[in-house]
């Protein structure tokens, strides 16, 4: 189905490389709190003069969260200034800083540590609310990598500032090239070695296989592969997502999937890990509303 320019999401986050190595430099020489001053510059910058972002940014206000139009304003510099932080702390954690930071985890996370205690392949799905790469050095206490699957224009984007900038960030990127299917075997290959694949379950691009379902009082599209892959491999599922919090902590939120029953048909796996997906994504929404940064019509309203 044909679609406008404005409602596809491109395979890209917002965010160019010269804004990366700016707040790199800036980070380095000033500090972090001088570049969340500097943030509100950048903020005010982009809401007139990033017209489709702001128009979905206000869409979601308006239509989803049902503001009113003066709440609705206020949510739009308070959602860019929150996307304009994680970028921030993404590059002061990848930068060695992450003792300038405190981390909260949730009351799942006994469980969540049993399961990567039991030697078995999982897969996290998580999504483009609040910062879920911050939780990559927690991972690294566990000796294990973890692979995040990202789609090959994104990667590139940024691959090459982050590397000559940052240390290790503790994980590795399996990018998804539509030409080829080198990532399905990448994220099997991780899996049988009993390690980590993290996938985003919200985005897809055009021509990609979808699940639709109902998401904030209206149908929304979703990417089949995370849920078709999870429910044909048969190993554990933890929807995982991080929180920017007032001050520098983040908290972290980890929801242990449901096994679907394998008697299941087939068709019907997929769709029950996305229904308990968007339950999980709903419930955080719920509390941190604009920590939502898709910023493109994503129900196509």
């Amino acid at each position: 189905m044909a679609q406008t320019n404005e409602s596809e999401w491109k395979g890209k986050t917002r965010g160019g490389s010269f804004g990366y190595r700016f707040f790199i430099l800036l980070i380095k020489g000033l500090g972090i709190r001088a570049a969340y001053g500097f943030l509100c510059l950048v903020v005010v910058y982009f809401i007139p003069f990033a017209p489709k972002a702001t128009k979905a940014s206000w869409q979601y206000a308006r239509r989803r969260l049902h503001y009113n139009r003066l709440r609705s304003i206020g949510f739009l510099f308070r959602n860019y200034y929150r996307f304009g932080q994680t970028l921030i702390d993404k590059v002061a954690i990848r930068s060695g800083k992450t003792k300038d930071y405190h981390f909260d985890f949730g009351t799942h996370y006994d469980e969540f540590l049993q399961l990567l205690n039991s030697e078995q392949g999982v897969i996290l799905i998580g999504a483009h609310v609040g910062n879920w790469e911050i939780g990559a050095p927690f991972f690294d206490d566990y000796g294990k990598r973890m692979h995040i699957v990202m789609y090959d224009a994104e990667y590139q984007k940024i691959k090459e500032i982050l590397e000559q900038n940052m240390e290790g960030g503790g994980y590795q990127v399996i990018p998804v090239n539509e030409d080829n299917l080198t990532h399905v075997f990448r994220i099997s290959d991780a899996l049988n070695r009993k390690e980590y694949v993290c996938f985003q379950g919200d985005r897809f691009t055009q021509g990609a296989q979808t699940l639709q379902a109902p998401f904030l009082g209206t149908n929304a599209s979703f990417p089949a592969g995370p849920y078709l892959l999870a429910s044909r491999l048969r190993v554990p599922v933890v929807f995982y997502f991080a929180l920017r919090e007032k001050g520098m902590r983040y908290s972290f939120n980890f929801v242990l999937a449901d096994a679907p029953p394998a008697e299941n048909k087939r068709g019907k796996q997929e769709t029950v890990l996305l229904t308990q997906y968007i339950e999980a994504l709903e419930a955080i929404l719920e509390k941190h509303p604009e920590q939502w940064f898709n910023y493109y019509d994503f129900w196509k309203v």
